[in-house]
């Protein structure tokens, strides 16, 4: 009888993958970054004495402002949230210049990602993209059976004009991640101007613009503006990196109102909760955290660059909190520095396998990193050109 119901089961699971679309079934699987619990426990390290710059978080943790308000709501989780996220979304509008209408608060900008995929694209579909930008643009893409129109980035900066080349009449979106995950790199408004000129309306231009706020505002694009214009434009920011949420998970989109409409009418009920919606609204107030982040990461990139640039170790120069540096078989350098209690993160999967991304850390937390990389590379006998 035993024998009978594993052999049933097995089945089961067998028809599962089965009768999957195909689509799925050959999706790749998204690496995040592995948990300080988790590497502990492999490495045997104290979990205490090990260091997390995988991720790119904000190494200074959550804004204060944003705990004292997530304390003042947790007697309310028994309530369901606000399903129209009616004050952040105001407090947004009011910050940025647009209306209400024009905002949609989201779990996290990948879920936002997902739903313009959702809106967008079907198979016939295709979306334009730099080569080493973001992974979850070509996975959603390829989940909805649409094509993905890879564009070689140029000294490791998305390519406007090729990009602007690339787009079809089958071109639904286009996305710009600005700055760019993982390479650090930016354009600025004056490509991003050139650009916008020819762009057709056809194709809707989606700026992903997770770590624009790292950036003093004199070097941050207004692409919102072609929003207000009326534009087929749709902006996505994010709380997670310069106000510290990222495991609340609560980005937003700013988008012509027909847009954020046709995107309410495919995301789920209640998709950001109560917590998410109180640290949100009291962080956009934070003007002190978001000041002492912008400074921890112009100090830790300097702290970084300056020591890579004197060793010899080549690194592409990034305006985010994260660097990108070239150790040769990057692979085996993440898995030496976890042995050494550093977690980075392998670019392999960018089509960069020779580097590391390293996410700007406390002072403290840099020069562990570099520490820890300064004795690999020296057993390996140099530096990687």
């Amino acid at each position: 009888m035993k024998v009978r119901r594993r052999r049933a089961m097995r089945l089961i699971v067998s028809r599962v993958a089965e009768i999957a679309r195909p689509a799925v079934a050959g999706l790749a699987i998204y690496e995040p970054g592995r948990p300080i619990e988790e590497v502990a426990r492999e490495v045997g390290l104290d979990p205490a004495g090990i260091v997390k710059l995988a991720s790119n978080e904000n190494a200074l943790g959550p804004s204060p402002m944003a705990v004292r308000a997530m304390k003042a709501a947790a007697p309310e989780m028994h309530r369901y949230p606000d399903g129209g996220a009616y004050h952040l979304r105001n407090a947004l509008a009011a910050g940025l210049g647009v209306s209400p209408a024009h905002v949609l608060p989201g779990n996290g900008s990948n879920e936002l990602i997902e739903l313009l995929a959702e809106v967008f694209l079907e198979p016939g579909s295709n979306i334009v993209m730099a080569d080493r930008a973001f992974v979850v643009y070509r996975l959603v893409a390829a989940a909805r059976g649409a094509g993905v129109v890879d564009v070689p980035m140029r000294n490791h900066t998305h390519d406007l004009e090729a990009m602007l080349a690339a787009i079809t009449p089958e071109t639904r979106l286009v996305f710009i991640a600005n700055p760019n995950n993982p390479t650090g790199t930016m354009v600025d408004g004056a490509a991003i101007d050139r650009f916008m000129a020819a762009v057709p309306d056809s194709a809707v231009v989606c700026f992903d613009e997770a770590y624009i706020e790292l950036l003093p505002r004199e070097l941050q694009p207004d692409v919102i503006r072609y929003v207000r214009e009326g534009r087929s434009v749709v902006c996505l920011r994010t709380f997670s990196k310069t106000y510290g949420l990222a495991g609340l998970r609560i980005g937003y989109a700013v988008a012509p109102p027909e847009c954020i409409e046709l995107m309410n009418r495919v995301r789920q009920p209640f998709n950001v909760n109560s917590m998410a919606l109180a640290a949100a609204l009291a962080a956009l107030a934070d003007r002190d955290h978001v000041a002492r982040t912008r400074a921890m990461v112009r100090d830790g990139l300097r702290q970084l660059e300056s020591w890579l640039e004197t060793r010899g170790v080549p690194y592409i120069p990034s305006v985010a909190n994260f660097v990108m540096v070239k150790t040769g078989e990057g692979r085996k350098m993440f898995t030496q520095l976890m042995g050494e209690g550093v977690i980075v993160r392998p670019m392999d999967g960018y089509g960069y396998p020779d580097y590391v991304r390293v996410t700007v850390g406390t002072a403290p937390e840099n020069d562990r990193f570099l520490s820890a990389l300064d004795k690999l590379l020296a057993g390996q006998g140099g530096h990687s050109r």
